[in-house]
C-alpha cells in the first residue's frame, strides 16, 4: 500500500462520482523528495527504490484501477476515474504540486553501498539497483595476464586497493582519489573500463577540469545521483584555478549542490574518483590538500599484442565475481596502507620547488639541516640553471622550505652562529612506499580448445548417474522422462542420446555460420576459445561446439540468447541435453557466475527482435505456459511480460488478447507469488497500440476463396478472378500451403470474422481437431466476446471482405444473395459436427466450389459498394480491408484514438447560458437560425426540453414515453392531401447542432455531411475545398466517367451512417462518450418531434404519423408546411417536402398504403411539385411496412374505396 496517497471520491454532479488520488502531507516511508522535487519511490514488486517518476504513475494508476473495479460492482453513479496517465484529469498536476510546492525535502541517499546479485534487499538498504553478479572467488586468468603486463605489482596494488575499498563500503569515508597518469595507449582506459564493468549502475562520469574551475557553479551536477564511483577517461587537472571544491568532494564534506532548474540542496558525496590523464596533476606546494589525497598510478609501458589483449578483455565479463573478490581481499589485507601516501612522482612532474629539494637531497641529508641564507643561494642557482619560469620570493621560499624539516628556529643560534636555521631533514617526504610482491602470472590458459578422440569424457564421469535414454528414429526422446530408469553409464554415449541434467548445468551452444550459411567449425572454435576454460564437446555435426558450465546462480533468469548463433541452453522441467560424443577436451566442467545475459538485460544482451510475428509470439507464450523455459510460475510470468513489452515497443502489430485468460489462470496457480503474478498480468500489453496493418499488393491477382471445417476435414477452395478459371482445392492443407495462398489478394464472404482465422490457425500448425474446436468457438461465441477466440493478425489476411463492405441494404447472407442474383444455390446436407467419410470429401469440395463461385458473383453484383469502400479507404488513408467503422474513425479523428476529451455533452432538459467561444462561433456558422435568438422561457443559448427525464433506461417528455432510437406516433385512419415532410439527415444534424465531437472533429464531420449533399448536386467548386482537398481526385474521376456522383456520395453516406451507430454503441470506440447514456443524438431529434407535434396540433392540424425524422400532416396548407420548416431551422434541422399523398390509409404506426397526388395538382396547391410526386406520376401507388405488397392493395383500393380497405383481410402487409 502506498503511504503517501489515499484514494478519495467526490460527486461532481448528480449521478457522476469522481475517483481521484489524494496525496497525503506526511513524512512518507515510501516516497523521497529532494531539491523540492521527486527523488525516489519504493517499489514493492522489485524490492528496490526507483528514481523513475513513471513508476509512481503506474503504481498510483494501478491502485485507482483496482479501487474502481471494486466500486463498479455496487456503484449506482457513473464513475469517472482521474488517472495520472490522463494529462487532462489534473492528477498529474496535483502530483507535481504535491512534490514541488507542498512537500519538504525528505530523503536518504540511495545506493551508498554495493549490492551484489545474490543479495536480498529491503527498504532500509536504500538500493535502487544491484549488480548482475555475486561476490565469489573464481578463475581470473584473463585479468591476471592483463594487469601483470600493463602495471607493475606496486601500481597494480593501488588500483585493486581502491576497488576493494569501494566493495567494502569504506570508499565513502576514505579521503583519496586516483589518477592514472601515463602516455596514450598504455592501459589507463583499459582499467577504467574494467571498473565500469565491475560497478555497472554505480558509477557516473565527471569533468575534472570543471571541478578545478573557480567559475563553474554547476560542476557538482554530475554527482547528483551520488554515485559510488566517478570516472573520467581523459581528464585534465594540470591547471587548477581553485582546488577547494575538489578537496571537499574527495573529503566527502557536506557541500551545496546547484542543479540547473532546481533548488539548491546540501549533500555529502560518496564518490571515489578515478581519472586517466596524459598531463600531471598540478600540486602547488607541499601544503596543498591534493598532496595527501592523491594516489597516482603509472602504467608500466608494457603491452600485449592485439590478439592476446582481445582474448583477455573477452574473458573479463566472466571473471567479474573473481576480480571483485580478489580486489576485496587486497583491501582487507591492509586497509590503511595508503593513509600516508605521498605522490612523489606527481609532485616532481608539477612542483618546481619539490624538484629543487630532490636536486639538493644529498646536501640536506648529509648535513641534516641548513640555513635560510644557504638554501636561498642554492635555490637561486637552481632556478637560473633550470629556467624555472616563476621562482618563489624569499618570503615564500622560507615558508615552503619549513615543510621539509622537522624544526625551524628564527632566532640566532649560538651553536651554528646563524639565524633562520632548519634542522631534522624529513626523509619521509621522498621515500616511495613500493613493497615488492611475488609476481603471479595467473593460470595459463590456452588460446584454443584442443579436441581429442578416445579420451575419457569428464562429463561422462560427472553425469554417470544422470537419467539418460537413446533417441528414436525421429531423433527425439524415446520415452517420457517419468518412465526412464536407465542411467548415462548404462548406454553407449557415442550414439545419439538424451541426458537429464540439473538446472544449474548449462551448455553454451556455438552454431556460427560461414559466408555460405554452413556451420563453421573454425568460427565456432575462435568464439568458444574466448570463454573461460571448461569441458567442451563437438556437436553431432562435428562443426558446432558445446561448452559445459555449472552456473552459480538462478539459471532460470538467464537469457537464452547470448549473441547471434550462440545460445545458452538451460534444461528445466522435462527438457534434456541432446548429445552424441565424438570429440572432447580433457578439462573439468568449470563454474561460471557472471558474463551471461539475464532476461531483464545485461551488457552482452544483443538487441534482437522480440518476436518475428504474432505466430512466433504465441508459440513462445504457449511454451512458457507449459514451463518449458522456467520451472517456476513467477519466472514464466516475468518472461511473458518481457516478451509482450518487447513486442509492444517494436513497430510490429500483434493481438494475443485471446490468450489473456490462459495467462491469468496460469498466474493464479502460483503457490507463493500469485498476487505478484496477477498484478503483472493486469499490466501486460496483449495487443499492439496500432492494429495489424493490412498489406496490399495490387499487382497480385484477386483470388476468391472459401473454407469448410469438419472434425476430420479442413477444406480450402480458391480461384483466380475471371470466368473459366479453375478452382483449386486444398484438402487438409499444410501450413506452407496457406503461406503461399495468402500472398494473393484474397476476397472472401464474411472472411474477416471466420475464414481468415481458420487460415491463420492452419498456418500456425493447428490440427484438424483444433481447427474444428476453433470453428465451433467462433460460431458459438457472442460477438462482444469474439476477441477471446479470434486472432488479431488474421483480420488482414484478406484483401477485402464482401459482407463487410456491402451497404446496409445489401448486407445479407451469401445464400440470400444467390437467390437475389438468380444463380445456383447448393445445400450440402451433412452434419457439421460429425466426421465426413472420405468418400464424401468430393461432395464437400463441390459444395465449397459453389460458394467460391457465388463469392465471385457477389463481388461483381456489389461492385458499387466496393467502389464506395475504395473511396472511403483512400480518404482515410487505410485499406479496403479495414472495416467501415475503422475507416470512418480514421477519416474524422486521424490517429487520435481517444478524442473524447474534446467532446461536448449536456443535459437536454436544462438551458445553456454559456458556451466556449470556439463552440459558439462554430454553431453560429453552422446553425445560424438556431443561434439567432434565445430559446424557451429561460432564454438559453441552445434549444432545450424542460421536464425531459431519463430514468432506468426509459425517456419521458411532455407526458409520454419517447423511444430511445427515435419518436414514433400514429393515429390510424384514412386521410387525404397528406403532406410528407422529412428532415434531411436528422441524426447528423443533431450531432452538428450539439457540436458533439468538439469544434475540430465536428467541423470534419460537418464537411462530410454537407459534402455529400454538394456531391449529389455536383457543386464541384464547393466540394473541392472540403476535407482538405481530399475529394478533388475523386471529382476528377467523376468528370472522366470512371465514377458517378452517386458512387462518391454513397462513400460519404456510408461514413455518415457509421458515425451514428458508433455514438450509440455499447462497446468502446473513439465516437463513444461514456456520459452519453441516453443516446443524445437520437434523443434530441425525438424530443424535437414531440415539440413539433404539439405545435402543429396547436394550430388546428392533425398529425397522422411521425416516424423518427418525418411527419405526415393531412390537409396540409402551404402555411403549415412553412411553419414546420421554420420551426425545424430553430433546432438546426432542414425539412424537405418529400411528397403529398392524394389519399392514405394508415394501418398502424409502421404500415400504410398511399397514392401520390398528381404533380400538376401539387403545383396548383404549392407552386411546386415535391420530388417523389414527380417520380411516381405514372406509378402513383405505394405501400410501406413489413411485408408490404403494392399489387394487392392497389386493386382493392381502387375498387372498394377507403372503408372497405380498412376492413378487408385480403391485404397482407
Amino acid at each position: 500500500m502506498i503511504d503517501f496517497m489515499k484514494i478519495s471520491t467526490r460527486q461532481v454532479k448528480k449521478g457522476v462520482t469522481e475517483i481521484f488520488p489524494k496525496f497525503v502531507l506526511k513524512k512518507s516511508s515510501d516516497l523521497m523528495i529532494r531539491g523540492g522535487d521527486f527523488y525516489a519511490v519504493w517499489n514493492e514488486d522489485t524490492g528496490l527504490w526507483s528514481t523513475d517518476e513513471e513508476d509512481v504513475i503506474n503504481m498510483v494508476d494501478a491502485a485507482l484501477y483496482e479501487y474502481t473495479k471494486k466500486q463498479e460492482e455496487h456503484a449506482i453513479d457513473e464513475l469517472n476515474t482521474k488517472y495520472m496517465w490522463d494529462s487532462n484529469s489534473g492528477s498529474i498536476d496535483a502530483w507535481h504540486k504535491y512534490c514541488q510546492k507542498q512537500m519538504r525535502d525528505n530523503y536518504h541517499p540511495l545506493d551508498e553501498k554495493i549490492i551484489f546479485g545474490d543479495t536480498k534487499t529491503t527498504k532500509k538498504d536504500y538500493a535502487s539497483r544491484t549488480l548482475s553478479y555475486p561476490l565469489r572467488e573464481c578463475n581470473i586468468s584473463g585479468y591476471e595476464k592483463l594487469m601483470s603486463t600493463l602495471y607493475s605489482p606496486g601500481e597494480r596494488k593501488k588500483i585493486e586497493w581502491a576497488i576493494g575499498a569501494v566493495i567494502e563500503g569504506d570508499s565513502k569515508h576514505i579521503q583519496k582519489f586516483m589518477v592514472l597518469y601515463g602516455s596514450a595507449g598504455t592501459g589507463k582506459s583499459t582499467v577504467l573500463n574494467i571498473i565500469q564493468q565491475l560497478f555497472e549502475g554505480y558509477y557516473s562520469v565527471f569533468d575534472a577540469k570543471a571541478l578545478g574551475s573557480a567559475n563553474n557553479s554547476f560542476a557538482l551536477e554530475a554527482f547528483k545521483a551520488n554515485p559510488l564511483i566517478a570516472i573520467q577517461h581523459d581528464g585534465d587537472l594540470s591547471k587548477i584555478e581553485d582546488n577547494t571544491r575538489l578537496n571537499s568532494l574527495v573529503s566527502h564534506e557536506l557541500m551545496t549542490v546547484n542543479e540547473k532548474f532546481k533548488s539548491t540542496y546540501a549533500n555529502r558525496f560518496n564518490a571515489f574518483l578515478f581519472m586517466g590523464t596524459n598531463k600531471p596533476v598540478k600540486i602547488t606546494d607541499s601544503k596543498s590538500g591534493l598532496l595527501r589525497r592523491l594516489i597516482d598510478v603509472t602504467p608500466s609501458g608494457n603491452k600485449l599484442d592485439q590478439g592476446e589483449y582481445s582474448d583477455c578483455m573477452d574473458k573479463i565479463p566472466f571473471e567479474l565475481p573473481g576480480i571483485a573478490y580478489h580486489c576485496h581481499q587486497v583491501y582487507l589485507a591492509n586497509k590503511h596502507v595508503y593513509d600516508s601516501y605521498v605522490p612523489t612522482l606527481m609532485m616532481g612532474a608539477t612542483n618546481d620547488f619539490y624538484n629543487f629539494m630532490i636536486d639538493s637531497f644529498s646536501v640536506f641529508k648529509k648535513n641534516d639541516g641548513t640555513t635560510l641564507k644557504t638554501a636561498w643561494e642554492m635555490y637561486k642557482v637552481y632556478c637560473d640553471e633550470t629556467k624555472v619560469p616563476y621562482p618563489y620570493s624569499q618570503r615564500v621560499f622560507k615558508e615552503e622550505l619549513r615543510n621539509y624539516f622537522w624544526n625551524f628556529d628564527e632566532e640566532f643560534d649560538s651553536e651554528s652562529q646563524a639565524r633562520n636555521v632548519y634542522s631534522g631533514f624529513r626523509l619521509d617526504k621522498f621515500e616511495k612506499d613500493i613493497r615488492s610482491e611475488k609476481k603471479d602470472d595467473g593460470e595459463k590458459t590456452k588460446g584454443t580448445i584442443e579436441f581429442m578422440e578416445g579420451i575419457s569424457s569428464k562429463f561422462d564421469i560427472l553425469a554417470g548417474d544422470y537419467l539418460a535414454q537413446y533417441a528414436n528414429e525421429k531423433e527425439t526422446p524415446t520415452k517420457p522422462w517419468d518412465a526412464v530408469t536407465t542411467r548415462l553409464h548404462d548406454i553407449n554415449v557415442h550414439k545419439l542420446h538424451y541426458v537429464k541434467v540439473p538446472e544449474n548445468h548449462i551448455v553454451i551452444d556455438f552454431d556460427i555460420k560461414d559466408e555460405s550459411g554452413n556451420k563453421s567449425f573454425e568460427k565456432n572454435l575462435a568464439a568458444a576459445s574466448k570463454w573461460p576454460a571448461t569441458y567442451a564437446e563437438l556437436s553431432k555435426s562435428g562443426a558446432g561446439i558445446h561448452l559445459h558450465y555449472i552456473y552459480d546462480g538462478d539459471s532460470t533468469l538467464l537469457n537464452r540468447l547470448y549473441d547471434k548463433d550462440i545460445e545458452i541452453k538451460v534444461f528445466t522441467g522435462k527438457s534434456s541435453l541432446r548429445r552424441k560424443l565424438t570429440k572432447c577436451n580433457d578439462l573439468p566442467i568449470a563454474h561460471i557466475s557472471s558474463g551471461l545475459p539475464l532476461k531483464e538485460g545485461g551488457k552482452k544482451v544483443i538487441n534482437i527482435e522480440g518476436f518475428k510475428n504474432e505466430q512466433s509470439l504465441r508459440t513462445t507464450i504457449k511454451r512458457n505456459l507449459e514451463k518449458e523455459y522456467h520451472h517456476d510460475t513467477r519466472s514464466s510470468i516475468d518472461f511473458i511480460n518481457k516478451l509482450l513489452s518487447d513486442a509492444y515497443a517494436s513497430d510490429k502489430a500483434y493481438d494475443v488478447s485471446d490468450m489473456r485468460n490462459a495467462v491469468y489462470s496460469f498466474a493464479a496457480q502460483s503457490t507463493n507469488q500469485a498476487d505478484y503474478c496477477l498484478r503483472l498480468v493486469s499490466k501486460m500489453k496483449f495487443k499492439s497500440e496500432e492494429p495489424a496493418v493490412a498489406l496490399t499488393n495490387n499487382e497480385k491477382p484477386l483470388v476468391f476463396y472459401d473454407c469448410e471445417v469438419f472434425p476430420n476435414l479442413f477444406l480450402v477452395n480458391w480461384k483466380v478472378q475471371g470466368e473459366g478459371k479453375p478452382i483449386v482445392r486444398l484438402i487438409n492443407p499444410r501450413p506452407q500451403d496457406i503461406e503461399e495462398l495468402i500472398k494473393f489478394r484474397l476476397v472472401g464472404f464474411n472472411c474477416r470474422r471466420y475464414d481468415n482465422h481458420m487460415l491463420y490457425a492452419c498456418m500456425m500448425g493447428y490440427t484438424n481437431e483444433q481447427l474444428y474446436d476453433l470453428s465451433q468457438k467462433i460460431v458459438n461465441t457472442k460477438k462482444g466476446d469474439s476477441r477471446k477466440v479470434l486472432f488479431g493478425e488474421a483480420y488482414n489476411i484478406s484483401y477485402t471482405d464482401i459482407y463487410d463492405f456491402a451497404s446496409a441494404g445489401n448486407k445479407k447472407s451469401l445464400k440470400k444473395l444467390e437467390i437475389e442474383m438468380g444463380i445456383h444455390h447448393q445445400e450440402l446436407g451433412l452434419p457439421w459436427d460429425k466426421p465426413v467419410p472420405k468418400e464424401l470429401w468430393q461432395k464437400v469440395a463441390e459444395y465449397c466450389d459453389n460458394d467460391v463461385l457465388a463469392t465471385e458473383a457477389a463481388w461483381d453484383y456489389l461492385k458499387s459498394d466496393f467502389i464506395a469502400r475504395e473511396i472511403l479507404a483512400d480518404l482515410a488513408g487505410l485499406t479496403v480491408n479495414d472495416t467501415t467503422n475503422t475507416l470512418t474513425q480514421r477519416f474524422i479523428f486521424g490517429n487520435n484514438k481517444h478524442p473524447q476529451n474534446e467532446f461536448q455533452y449536456r443535459n437536454l432538459a436544462e438551458p445553456v447560458y454559456e458556451l466556449d467561444p470556439e463552440v459558439k462561433a462554430f454553431l453560429e456558422k453552422s446553425c445560424r437560425e438556431m443561434m439567432a435568438e434565445p430559446h424557451g422561457e429561460a432564454c438559453g443559448l441552445l434549444p432545450y426540453f424542460p421536464g425531459y427525464k431519463y430514468e432506468n433506461g426509459v425517456s419521458t417528455y411532455r407526458g409520454e414515453e419517447v423511444g430511445e432510437g427515435g419518436y414514433v406516433y400514429a393515429e390510424p385512419g384514412m386521410y387525404g392531401n397528406v403532406a410528407l415532410l422529412d428532415i434531411a439527415s436528422m441524426h447528423p444534424h443533431s450531432t452538428i447542432a450539439e457540436c458533439l465531437f468538439g469544434v475540430r472533429y465536428t467541423t470534419a464531420y460537418r464537411e462530410i455531411v454537407e459534402g455529400r449533399v454538394s456531391i449529389k448536386h455536383e457543386a464541384w467548386d464547393i466540394v473541392n475545398d472540403m476535407l482538405g482537398g481530399k475529394l478533388t481526385k475523386h471529382i476528377e474521376r467523376v468528370k472522366n466517367g470512371e465514377l458517378t456522383s452517386k458512387d462518391l456520395a454513397n462513400a460519404l453516406k456510408t461514413a455518415i451512417n457509421s458515425v451514428y451507430g458508433l455514438t450509440s454503441a455499447n462497446f468502446d470506440n473513439p465516437f463513444r462518450d461514456i456520459r452519453n447514456k441516453d443516446n443524445i443524438v437520437a434523443k434530441r431529434g425525438a424530443l424535437f418531434m414531440v415539440d413539433l407535434k404539439h405545435e402543429v396540433q396547436k394550430r388546428g392540424f392533425t398529425v397522422a404519423h411521425i416516424k423518427t425524422d418525418s411527419i405526415k400532416i393531412p390537409d396540409a396548407t402551404p402555411e403549415i408546411i412553412k411553419f414546420v420548416m421554420d420551426f425545424g431551422k430553430r433546432y438546426g434541422y432542414t425539412f424537405e417536402h418529400e411528397a403529398t399523398y392524394d389519399r392514405m390509409c394508415l394501418v398502424n404506426n409502421a404500415v400504410y398504403i398511399a397514392k401520390y397526388k398528381d404533380p400538376d395538382e401539387c403545383v396548383t396547391m404549392y407552386g411546386y411539385a415535391p420530388g417523389d410526386n414527380k417520380k411516381h406520376k405514372n406509378n402513383p401507388w405505394t405501400a410501406t411496412g413489413k411485408g408490404a405488397n403494392t399489387e394487392a392493395p392497389i386493386l382493392v383500393f381502387e375498387r372498394n374505396g377507403y372503408l372497405d380497405v380498412v376492413k378487408t383481410e385480403r391485404i397482407t402487409l
